[in-house]
């Protein structure tokens, strides 16, 4: 880094610290939220490979609760709505999984994606750090999912709560795009997970914080974008339950939700925000 780059760095430092806890009745500036944001993923990459893991792990367990609530919504009200409009209605209790997992504070790669690039971006972490820690909560969150998956599979026609074939309706109907439609879906759901990451940070109660996530995941939910760690629970779960999603299939939807995801916290939020607030130092 030249002296003028290592110069402006220190600028940039010296206004995150003068940002200053707002009053408890004024809204947060720009820098006390990039600031908070920055300190929070800071906090992520300090913590150990097990911690980090089993963090998202719970994240991917968690988040299968929206997906028991969706499977369970549509398979009651199936017999009296239409279709069309069962994929409206389950955007009510999509939102479920979120608020636990967010409020409860474990690693969702699609929540996390903008918080983790900020260190980057200030020069604190490298992009190497970076990818590895994507990776391994990408894992946990997978692995997570597809075990509450497998599970939920068998105990939903168990309990009477759903069956197999509303199991796979959902599955078609989350994989069946073009995967340069699944993947421009796929960034505008990060783009608002990283949205969402920076309104919960600017909010200071928890009333608050679970109406931003409800609005911003029960919108994802109505206009069906894609969201790859719920996604990859519902992709997964009809793979194992028909013959209707193959393995391909899966991997290559799972694989370009996940592309997009990351796209979208991290240039549509992580960049943008943070690069107006450089623009407004220099």
């Amino acid at each position: 880094m030249s002296e003028e780059e290592e110069e402006k760095q220190k600028n940039i430092d010296k206004e995150l610290e003068k940002s200053e806890v707002s009053e408890e009745s004024q809204a947060k500036s720009h820098g006390e939220i990039l600031k908070e944001q920055i300190c929070e993923g800071k906090k992520i990459y300090s913590l150990s490979t097990s911690s980090i893991i089993m963090s998202s792990l719970t994240a991917g367990l968690e988040i299968g609760f929206s997906y028991m609530m969706l499977c369970s919504v549509f398979y009651f009200f199936s017999d009296s709505l239409a279709e069309e409009s069962l994929f409206k209605i389950i955007a009510l209790v999509y939102p479920l999984g979120f608020i636990l997992v967010v409020l409860g504070q474990s690693i969702l790669f699609t929540e996390q994606t903008s918080l983790l690039t900020l260190p980057v971006l200030n020069r604190q972490h490298s992009i190497v750090s970076l990818l590895r820690l994507w990776g391994l909560v990408i894992f946990g969150n997978l692995l997570g999912g597809t075990l509450i998956g497998l599970v939920l599979v068998w105990i939903g026609p168990k309990l009477g709560i759903f069956d197999v074939e509303t199991v796979i309706t959902i599955g078609k109907h989350v994989a069946g795009f073009g995967l340069p439609t699944i993947l421009v879906s796929a960034i505008l759901a990060g783009w608002m997970m990283g949205l969402l990451s920076w309104l919960v940070t600017s909010s200071k109660d928890t009333v608050s914080r679970i109406i931003i996530i409800f609005l911003i995941t029960a919108t994802m939910a109505f206009t069906g974008l894609h969201h790859s760690i719920i996604g990859n629970v519902e992709v997964f779960a009809a793979y194992i339950s028909g013959t209707e999603i193959t393995l391909g299939q899966y991997i290559s939807v799972q694989s370009t939700a996940l592309i997009g995801n990351a796209i979208g916290g991290a240039f549509f939020v992580a960049l943008l925000k943070y690069r107006a607030f450089v623009n407004n130092v220099s």
